[in-house]
Protein backbone atom coordinates (compact mmCIF):
# COMPACT_ATOMS: atom_id res chain seq x y z
CA UNK A 1 0.00 0.00 0.00
CA UNK A 2 1.42 3.40 -0.97
CA UNK A 3 1.68 6.31 1.46
CA UNK A 4 -0.96 8.17 -0.56
CA UNK A 5 -3.39 5.32 0.11
CA UNK A 6 -2.72 5.65 3.84
CA UNK A 7 -3.70 9.31 4.08
CA UNK A 8 -6.24 10.01 6.83
CA UNK A 9 -8.82 12.78 6.41
CA UNK A 10 -10.84 14.51 9.12
CA UNK A 11 -10.54 14.57 12.92
CA UNK A 12 -9.30 11.47 14.76
CA UNK A 13 -11.54 10.25 17.56
CA UNK A 14 -8.86 9.23 20.04
CA UNK A 15 -8.93 9.39 23.85
CA UNK A 16 -7.48 12.59 25.30
CA UNK A 17 -4.04 13.02 26.86
CA UNK A 18 -4.51 15.48 29.71
CA UNK A 19 -1.99 17.12 32.03
CA UNK A 20 -3.79 18.57 35.05
CA UNK A 21 -1.77 20.55 37.58
CA UNK A 22 -2.52 22.82 40.52
CA UNK A 23 -1.79 23.57 44.14
CA UNK A 24 -2.00 20.97 46.91
CA UNK A 25 -5.54 20.02 47.90
CA UNK A 26 -7.27 21.74 44.99
CA UNK A 27 -8.94 18.50 43.84
CA UNK A 28 -6.74 17.10 41.07
CA UNK A 29 -6.93 13.46 42.16
CA UNK A 30 -10.64 13.70 42.91
CA UNK A 31 -11.30 15.08 39.43
CA UNK A 32 -9.24 12.30 37.83
CA UNK A 33 -11.14 9.69 39.86
CA UNK A 34 -14.35 10.83 38.11
CA UNK A 35 -13.01 9.78 34.69
CA UNK A 36 -14.33 6.54 33.13
CA UNK A 37 -13.08 3.45 35.04
CA UNK A 38 -9.75 4.93 36.17
CA UNK A 39 -6.71 3.07 37.45
CA UNK A 40 -4.10 5.12 39.30
CA UNK A 41 -0.34 4.58 39.17
CA UNK A 42 0.61 6.42 42.37
CA UNK A 43 4.10 7.82 42.84
CA UNK A 44 3.13 9.71 46.01
CA UNK A 45 1.09 8.64 49.00
CA UNK A 46 -2.17 10.61 48.90
CA UNK A 47 -5.08 8.48 47.69
CA UNK A 48 -6.33 7.22 51.06
CA UNK A 49 -9.45 9.42 51.07
CA UNK A 50 -10.34 8.88 47.40
CA UNK A 51 -12.52 6.02 46.19
CA UNK A 52 -10.43 4.65 43.32
CA UNK A 53 -8.47 1.62 42.10
CA UNK A 54 -4.70 1.93 42.21
CA UNK A 55 -1.50 -0.03 41.85
CA UNK A 56 0.79 -0.25 44.90
CA UNK A 57 2.79 2.91 45.55
CA UNK A 58 5.63 3.10 43.00
CA UNK A 59 8.95 3.28 44.83
CA UNK A 60 11.17 2.94 41.75
CA UNK A 61 10.90 3.99 38.13
CA UNK A 62 10.64 0.32 37.16
CA UNK A 63 7.39 0.05 39.17
CA UNK A 64 5.78 2.68 36.93
CA UNK A 65 7.00 0.97 33.76
CA UNK A 66 5.70 -2.38 35.05
CA UNK A 67 2.26 -0.88 35.70
CA UNK A 68 2.05 0.54 32.18
CA UNK A 69 3.25 -2.76 30.71
CA UNK A 70 0.64 -4.80 32.59
CA UNK A 71 -2.16 -2.47 31.54
CA UNK A 72 -1.05 -2.97 27.94
CA UNK A 73 -0.56 -6.72 27.94
CA UNK A 74 -3.15 -8.06 30.40
CA UNK A 75 -6.95 -8.17 30.23
CA UNK A 76 -8.80 -5.54 32.26
CA UNK A 77 -11.79 -3.19 32.08
CA UNK A 78 -10.01 0.06 32.94
CA UNK A 79 -10.62 2.94 30.54
CA UNK A 80 -8.40 5.64 32.06
CA UNK A 81 -4.83 5.55 33.35
CA UNK A 82 -3.80 8.21 35.87
CA UNK A 83 -0.23 8.98 36.96
CA UNK A 84 -0.31 10.73 40.32
CA UNK A 85 1.94 12.66 40.27
CA UNK A 86 4.48 13.71 37.64
CA UNK A 87 6.74 15.63 40.02
CA UNK A 88 7.12 12.57 42.27
CA UNK A 89 7.66 10.42 39.17
CA UNK A 90 10.45 12.82 38.22
CA UNK A 91 12.22 12.00 41.49
CA UNK A 92 12.03 8.29 40.67
CA UNK A 93 13.45 9.02 37.23
CA UNK A 94 16.32 11.02 38.73
CA UNK A 95 17.04 8.15 41.14
CA UNK A 96 17.14 5.78 38.15
CA UNK A 97 19.62 8.04 36.32
CA UNK A 98 21.77 8.33 39.45
CA UNK A 99 21.93 4.54 39.81
CA UNK A 100 22.94 4.19 36.16
CA UNK A 101 25.87 6.59 36.62
CA UNK A 102 26.76 5.59 40.19
CA UNK A 103 26.23 9.07 41.65
CA UNK A 104 24.19 10.43 44.54
CA UNK A 105 22.68 13.46 42.82
CA UNK A 106 21.24 14.19 39.39
CA UNK A 107 23.60 17.18 39.07
CA UNK A 108 26.59 14.80 39.20
CA UNK A 109 25.40 12.37 36.52
CA UNK A 110 27.68 11.90 33.51
CA UNK A 111 30.23 14.38 34.81
CA UNK A 112 27.78 17.10 35.79
CA UNK A 113 26.97 20.27 33.85
CA UNK A 114 23.25 19.41 34.00
CA UNK A 115 23.74 16.37 31.74
CA UNK A 116 21.65 14.28 34.15
CA UNK A 117 18.50 16.23 33.27
CA UNK A 118 19.06 15.50 29.59
CA UNK A 119 19.61 11.79 30.29
CA UNK A 120 16.34 11.77 32.27
CA UNK A 121 14.45 12.54 29.05
CA UNK A 122 15.11 8.94 27.97
CA UNK A 123 12.98 7.68 30.87
CA UNK A 124 10.33 10.30 30.21
CA UNK A 125 10.09 9.18 26.59
CA UNK A 126 9.74 5.58 27.76
CA UNK A 127 6.76 6.62 29.91
CA UNK A 128 5.16 8.59 27.07
CA UNK A 129 5.67 5.68 24.67
CA UNK A 130 3.88 3.38 27.10
CA UNK A 131 1.04 5.86 27.54
CA UNK A 132 0.69 6.27 23.78
CA UNK A 133 0.44 2.49 23.41
CA UNK A 134 -2.38 2.41 25.99
CA UNK A 135 -4.16 5.27 24.25
CA UNK A 136 -3.76 4.08 20.67
CA UNK A 137 -4.04 0.31 21.11
CA UNK A 138 -6.06 -0.11 24.31
CA UNK A 139 -8.26 2.99 23.78
CA UNK A 140 -7.45 4.41 27.23
CA UNK A 141 -7.70 8.03 28.28
CA UNK A 142 -4.50 9.40 29.88
CA UNK A 143 -4.48 11.82 32.83
CA UNK A 144 -1.21 13.12 34.26
CA UNK A 145 -1.38 15.00 37.56
CA UNK A 146 1.22 17.42 38.86
CA UNK A 147 1.67 20.05 41.52
CA UNK A 148 2.18 23.70 40.60
CA UNK A 149 5.13 25.99 41.11
CA UNK A 150 5.65 29.69 40.50
CA UNK A 151 8.37 30.42 37.95
CA UNK A 152 9.77 33.61 36.51
CA UNK A 153 9.09 33.80 32.78
CA UNK A 154 11.37 35.90 30.59
CA UNK A 155 8.91 37.22 28.00
CA UNK A 156 10.76 38.57 24.94
CA UNK A 157 7.83 40.90 24.22
CA UNK A 158 7.46 42.25 27.75
CA UNK A 159 9.13 42.49 31.13
CA UNK A 160 9.72 39.28 33.09
CA UNK A 161 6.80 38.10 35.22
CA UNK A 162 5.83 35.22 37.52
CA UNK A 163 3.45 32.50 36.36
CA UNK A 164 2.26 29.06 37.48
CA UNK A 165 3.66 26.00 35.73
CA UNK A 166 3.91 22.25 36.45
CA UNK A 167 6.49 21.51 39.16
CA UNK A 168 8.99 19.86 36.82
CA UNK A 169 12.45 20.53 35.46
CA UNK A 170 12.20 22.71 32.36
CA UNK A 171 13.34 19.91 30.01
CA UNK A 172 10.68 17.51 31.29
CA UNK A 173 8.02 20.23 31.36
CA UNK A 174 8.69 21.07 27.72
CA UNK A 175 8.34 17.51 26.43
CA UNK A 176 5.24 16.78 28.54
CA UNK A 177 3.35 19.96 27.69
CA UNK A 178 4.08 19.49 24.00
CA UNK A 179 2.92 15.85 24.11
CA UNK A 180 -0.33 16.55 25.97
CA UNK A 181 -3.55 17.41 24.15
CA UNK A 182 -4.49 19.73 26.98
CA UNK A 183 -2.55 21.29 29.85
CA UNK A 184 -5.04 22.43 32.48
CA UNK A 185 -4.36 24.60 35.52
CA UNK A 186 -6.61 24.04 38.54
CA UNK A 187 -7.01 27.09 40.75
CA UNK A 188 -9.57 29.17 42.64
CA UNK A 189 -11.47 32.24 41.57
CA UNK A 190 -10.48 35.45 43.31
CA UNK A 191 -10.23 39.16 42.75
CA UNK A 192 -7.70 41.67 44.02
CA UNK A 193 -8.63 44.60 46.20
CA UNK A 194 -6.65 47.49 47.62
CA UNK A 195 -6.73 48.13 51.35
CA UNK A 196 -5.24 50.71 53.67
CA UNK A 197 -1.89 49.55 55.11
CA UNK A 198 -1.44 52.61 57.31
CA UNK A 199 1.01 55.50 57.08
CA UNK A 200 -0.58 56.61 53.79
CA UNK A 201 0.25 53.30 52.13
CA UNK A 202 -1.94 50.71 50.45
CA UNK A 203 -1.54 47.04 49.66
CA UNK A 204 -3.22 44.60 47.30
CA UNK A 205 -4.98 41.56 48.77
CA UNK A 206 -6.68 38.55 47.17
CA UNK A 207 -10.37 38.04 47.95
CA UNK A 208 -11.93 34.62 47.24
CA UNK A 209 -14.98 34.48 44.97
CA UNK A 210 -17.39 31.76 46.04
CA UNK A 211 -17.60 29.38 48.98
CA UNK A 212 -14.85 27.29 50.57
CA UNK A 213 -12.02 29.66 49.81
CA UNK A 214 -13.09 30.39 46.26
CA UNK A 215 -14.79 28.56 43.40
CA UNK A 216 -12.50 25.88 41.94
CA UNK A 217 -11.89 26.29 38.22
CA UNK A 218 -9.75 25.02 35.34
CA UNK A 219 -7.84 27.42 33.15
CA UNK A 220 -7.45 25.92 29.67
CA UNK A 221 -5.68 28.72 27.80
CA UNK A 222 -2.26 30.02 28.79
CA UNK A 223 -1.43 33.59 29.59
CA UNK A 224 0.66 35.71 31.95
CA UNK A 225 -0.70 33.90 35.01
CA UNK A 226 -0.18 30.24 34.04
CA UNK A 227 0.99 27.66 31.51
CA UNK A 228 -2.02 26.05 29.81
CA UNK A 229 -3.21 24.94 26.39
CA UNK A 230 -5.82 22.81 24.68
CA UNK A 231 -6.50 21.33 21.26
CA UNK A 232 -10.27 21.16 21.77
CA UNK A 233 -11.32 24.82 21.38
CA UNK A 234 -12.33 24.88 25.03
CA UNK A 235 -13.47 28.05 26.76
CA UNK A 236 -10.67 29.72 28.67
CA UNK A 237 -12.26 28.80 32.02
CA UNK A 238 -14.28 25.80 33.21
CA UNK A 239 -15.53 24.51 36.57
CA UNK A 240 -13.10 22.01 38.11
CA UNK A 241 -15.01 18.80 37.41
CA UNK A 242 -14.70 15.91 35.00
CA UNK A 243 -18.32 16.36 33.93
CA UNK A 244 -17.78 20.00 32.93
CA UNK A 245 -14.58 19.18 31.04
CA UNK A 246 -16.13 16.31 29.07
CA UNK A 247 -19.20 18.42 28.24
CA UNK A 248 -17.00 21.18 26.82
CA UNK A 249 -14.93 18.69 24.82
CA UNK A 250 -18.10 17.10 23.46
CA UNK A 251 -19.41 20.46 22.26
CA UNK A 252 -16.14 20.98 20.39
CA UNK A 253 -16.30 17.51 18.81
CA UNK A 254 -19.86 18.20 17.64
CA UNK A 255 -18.69 21.29 15.79
CA UNK A 256 -19.85 23.86 18.33
CA UNK A 257 -16.54 25.11 19.75
CA UNK A 258 -16.42 28.02 22.13
CA UNK A 259 -13.95 30.86 21.54
CA UNK A 260 -10.42 29.84 22.48
CA UNK A 261 -6.91 29.79 21.10
CA UNK A 262 -3.97 27.41 21.05
CA UNK A 263 -1.82 30.13 22.60
CA UNK A 264 -0.59 28.40 25.72
CA UNK A 265 2.27 30.18 27.38
CA UNK A 266 4.42 27.12 26.62
CA UNK A 267 7.12 26.69 24.04
CA UNK A 268 5.15 24.36 21.82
Amino acid sequence: MSRLQQIHSGPRQTPPRLLLYGTEGIGKSTTASQAPKPIFIPTEDGLDQIDCDSFPLAKQFSDVVAGLSELYSEQHEYQTVVIDSLDWLERLIWDDVCRAFGVKGIEKADGGYSKGYTHALTQWREVLSGLDALRNERDMCVILLAHAKVEKFEDPESVAYDRYSPRLHKHAAAILTEWSDAVLFATRKFRTETEDAGFNRTRAIAVALGAEGGERILRTVGGPSCVAKNRYSLPAELPLSWEALVAAMSRSAEGNPQPSTEGDGTNG
